[in-house]
């Protein structure tokens, strides 16, 4: 049975870990090459290896997507390693909350360059391969859509007490994905988002609900303590929150070939939850 991204190239950041470990082995399992990122080198090539090991291809590009060079670095080991580009996933990020009164000037940039100025960075390096790549398959008769899939969040769309600097980014890449659909549709992209809700990663989810991760440097304070976990389960329609795999799901259905005709849109994955 023939895999339906068999052969295409694929860009996935923060793809060492969590969420964006699951979209890399899904596109991957569907026949992608994959270019992996993570801050660290260690999950990175895990799951490098974890993706070569069942039959597949991949290589890593480590580093911070918000560095300067970090773009460029990446869009340019698509094309030396595989030859092409077809799908970019901006799927990077964390939190780093607080409510605004007492929220720094570098909490608030944080966010701002890791959600919204590193995926416009990517997609700004990307513009020109994707034009020459659209205009060879135009000359030479052949139609190919490419695919873009944002991240944002549910706090994006409705706001969340505490994230001013997240909610106001995811806002952003919304925004963003609306207007590179108007922009990129002629090279024969599709744009399009997922908002995620509760989804069950080492960021939301610790033993004791207060553990730290190192991001960059700074010890950012992670999970959910257990009783407000299980009271936000409660108020989703499906009860619980999503898996990592669950996530990879919504955005496999953007990159697909049944898809090519969406874009601009923003695709709620939140197990029924509508508002927080």
């Amino acid at each position: 049975m023939s895999r339906k991204l068999e052969g295409k190239v694929a860009l996935v950041t923060g793809s060492g870990r969590g969420i964006g470990r699951a979209i890399a082995l899904k596109l991957a399992g569907e026949g992608a090459r994959i270019v992996l990122n993570d801050l660290d080198a260690g999950p990175a090539n895990e799951t490098v290896d974890e993706i070569r090991a069942a039959g597949g291809q991949a290589v890593a590009c480590v580093g911070s997507v918000t560095a300067p060079d970090f773009a460029d670095r990446f869009v340019g080991m698509a094309v030396s390693e595989f030859k092409g580009l077809d799908i970019i996933v901006n799927n990077a990020g964390y939190t780093w909350d607080n409510v605004i009164q007492k929220m720094s000037d570098e909490q608030w940039y944080a966010m701002i360059d890791c959600h919204l100025t590193a995926p416009f960075r990517i997609l700004r390096a990307a513009q020109p391969v994707i034009r020459n790549l659209s205009k060879a398959e135009t000359e030479a008769g052949q139609r190919v859509v490419r695919k873009v899939v944002n991240i944002s969040s549910v706090a994006g769309l409705f706001g969340n007490a505490g994230q001013t600097n997240y909610s106001t980014a995811k806002a952003g890449i919304v925004g963003m994905t609306q207007t590179l659909a108007k922009e990129w549709g002629r090279l024969n992209v599709t744009v399009n988002c997922v908002a995620y809700g509760l989804i069950k990663t080492r960021l939301t989810v610790t033993a004791d609900g207060a553990s730290t991760a190192n991001i960059e440097g700074r010890d950012i304070k992670v999970g959910v303590n257990p009783d407000l976990m299980a009271a936000m389960e409660r108020g989703i329609p499906l009860g619980r929150g999503g898996t990592p795999e669950e996530a990879a799901g919504a955005v496999y259905l953007l990159c697909i070939p049944e898809s090519d005709y969406v874009s601009g849109q923003t695709l709620l994955c939140s197990g029924g939850l509508t508002g927080i």
